[in-house]
């Protein structure tokens, strides 16, 4: 595999990189954020290893570039500040995996590897439900020719709403598949996002497309 690893600390980078390698990996190193924003979207990574805390930009806003110019890199994040909060920030910038430190270098190899094995999300090029459409290639979202702008884990939650339209989709589903968390946050965090998603996709369009379902989740579908 082709990894970026971007890490500030040389002793920590240097440590992970070795690793890497004696495992048949290829690894590029960065070790600030506009360095490594500048690989991420010059070079094609099967995974991307992102530390929070990087002088010049921080991961968070590395990660949020690289996404917004269509890097589409799993991103594995690394980090001292192992919070729920702080977790879902990374989630919400784009990221698919945290690891906090201090950490086994064992786990770090077991994670870059399951991320590496995702198959790719994207079947289709495009998903739509009424008048609301989802460019998955461009990672647009229109409706009645509108562009509605996402965060990205609006994004996500729209885009695994779409791909199972019709169908409820509980708050567990989504926790799991969009954040990867396989325990309740004991947050409202799923309800906060879709209270903004629902904002953004309905609210001055007429009738509503996302649908709650009391007691079981929710749903997209198009008006009867």
């Amino acid at each position: 595999m082709k990894i970026l690893l971007v890490e500030d600390d040389k002793q920590t980078s240097n440590y992970i990189a070795k690793g890497l390698r004696e495992h048949g990996h290829v690894v590029d190193q960065a070790d600030n954020g506009r360095d490594g924003l500048y690989l991420a979207t010059g070079e094609k990574y099967d995974v991307m290893i992102v530390d929070r805390m990087l002088p010049s930009m921080d991961g968070l806003s590395l990660v949020k570039a690289a996404r917004t110019s269509n890097v589409r890199s799993p991103v594995l994040f690394l980090t001292t500040m192992g919070g729920i909060d702080d977790r879902v920030a990374g989630f919400d910038a784009g990221g698919d995996d945290y690891l906090v430190k201090p950490f086994a270098f064992a786990e770090l190899l077991a994670r870059v590897g399951a991320l590496a094995r995702r198959p790719p999300i994207v079947a289709t090029t495009s998903l739509s439900v009424g008048d609301l459409e989802m460019d998955l290639l461009a990672r647009t979202v229109t409706r009645a020719g509108k562009r509605i702008d996402l965060l990205a884990q609006e994004f996500k939650i729209l885009e695994y709403l779409l791909r199972h339209a019709g169908e409820v989709v509980t708050r567990t589903m989504l926790l799991e598949k969009v954040w990867d968390f396989h325990f309740d946050p004991k947050t409202n965090i799923v309800e906060t996002h879709i209270s903004r998603l629902r904002s953004k996709i309905d609210k001055g369009f007429g009738r509503p497309l996302l649908h709650t379902v009391r007691g079981a989740g929710y749903v997209i579908r198009a008006p009867e």
